[in-house]
């Protein structure tokens, strides 16, 4: 008889993103009439850069010639991208990170639900609270966790709370844990992490001989000097920090799908005997074993924001974001509202009203009543009750128009 893995029944309801999208649905579809404002799942809706839709335009056409044809490429990614992102988004601003410490992936989400395989089962992990939940939820799937407990939070997992009261920045916790993911600019509460708080993390970890998984796919949204962009902008972080990157909020490659992580080669872990294994060379046998590549027609377009013409339409398409969350922050405050977020990440973490203090139960209100789709904060984790994450992922006219429809807003 055919068992099933019984770590997936532990997951409470559906992925948070599916449950938005079927009580968007089903709304819709009673409702055909109404004109919804999605301000929930952070997709983005403006086109890709041309210098990228170009570039794939080119790798199309060699893929139609026998003798610029290509077959499986390299599994780590091809050089010339690896190359690029080594230069553009290490060496220049000083960064001690090498080609071969970077492997091309279909996406960050990928990366940081995968990472989770090179580790012992038996390793403890620390999680903030709210946050991405892929990086729960995976470790659930593979039976890391435990069980969930009625407070909403898993038996076998350290928390550690983001709230007002912390600047939702989360602090060291006082037990030892093997793995730490942090991630930064935050999704959901569109916060950062700054040199002093990160600091701080690369001593724990290194203390505690842990290893920080570092999400930075918002890195290329911080606006403030003070904010690191990058782990390994810390002191020692090549010693304990395994790195997330993306293209997809970057350049708009969320449909295109491409992202990539780095490994230091010095990063390394214990067996149970003590000896210690490179962590790069468990995620390269991962890697080959699991995943053939990205295709060469999308790392060909990746590659192209790394032309000068490319960083300025990139830089283009993240102002015109941030612009967006500028309306929405300001608009929302200026109505009495409380935010957070919204000035380094495409994110605003919105306090829901006093007399509607359940999050999907703001979400269900703004919905039926002023049409907006927003994304509940308890689906981020139990800190995030009380909270509503609203992406600036739409059009100017949509933005301001959802911004007239919440100024208005009466409960």
């Amino acid at each position: 008889m055919a068992k099933v893995n019984e770590n997936y029944l532990k997951l409470p309801g559906s992925y948070l993103f599916s449950e938005v999208g079927k009580r968007a649905a089903k709304f819709q579809k009673e409702n055909p009439d109404a004109k919804i404002i999605r301000l929930g799942i952070g997709d983005v809706t403006r086109p890709l850069p041309q210098v990228c839709i170009d570039a794939m335009k080119r790798a199309a056409d060699e893929m139609g010639k026998v003798e610029t044809f290509r077959g499986y490429g390299p599994e780590q990614g091809y050089a010339f991208l690896r190359d690029k992102i080594a230069d553009f988004n290490y060496k220049r601003r000083g960064l001690d990170v090498s080609a071969d410490e970077i492997f091309i992936s279909d996406g960050s989400k990928c990366d940081c639900g995968n990472i989770q395989e090179i580790f012992a089962l038996d390793s403890k992990i620390a999680i903030a609270d709210p946050v991405y939940p892929v990086y729960l939820d995976t470790n659930v799937m593979a039976g890391r966790t435990g069980d969930l407990k009625a407070d909403g939070h898993f038996e076998g997992v350290v928390y550690l709370p983001c709230s007002a009261e912390n600047n939702f920045s989360p602090k060291p916790p006082a037990e030892k844990v093997d793995m730490v993911y942090l991630c930064s600019p935050n999704n959901p509460t569109g916060t950062t992490l700054d040199k002093p708080a990160l600091e701080a993390w690369v001593a724990y970890a290194k203390e505690n001989d842990a290893v920080i998984l570092f999400d930075a796919a918002y890195a290329a949204y911080i606006t403030e000097d003070n904010v690191p962009r990058s782990i390994y902008e810390i002191d020692g972080a090549r010693d304990v920090a395994i790195e997330f990157r993306s293209f997809s909020k970057t350049a708009g490659f969320t449909g295109t799908r491409c992202g990539y992580i780095v490994i230091p080669e010095g990063l390394t872990g214990t067996t149970s005997t003590g000896e210690r294994v490179p962590f790069k060379n468990l995620w390269a046998r991962r890697h080959t074993t699991k995943f053939n590549g990205t295709s060469y027609i999308t790392q060909r377009g990746a590659e192209a924001i790394y032309s000068d013409e490319g960083q300025v339409q990139v830089k283009e398409l993240i102002t015109y974001y941030l612009e967006n969350a500028k309306i929405i922050r300001e608009s929302l405050s200026a109505a009495g509202l409380t935010t957070y977020g919204g000035i380094n990440a495409p994110y605003i973490w919105l306090k829901t009203p006093a007399d509607i203090p359940s999050s999907w139960d703001f979400f269900d209100v703004l919905l039926h009543k002023l049409h907006i789709i927003g994304t509940p904060g308890a689906g981020f984790g139990p800190c995030g009750e009380g909270y509503l994450r609203l992406t600036s992922f739409n059009s100017r006219e949509n933005t301001i128009e959802a911004c007239d429809r919440l100024k208005n807003f009466k409960g």
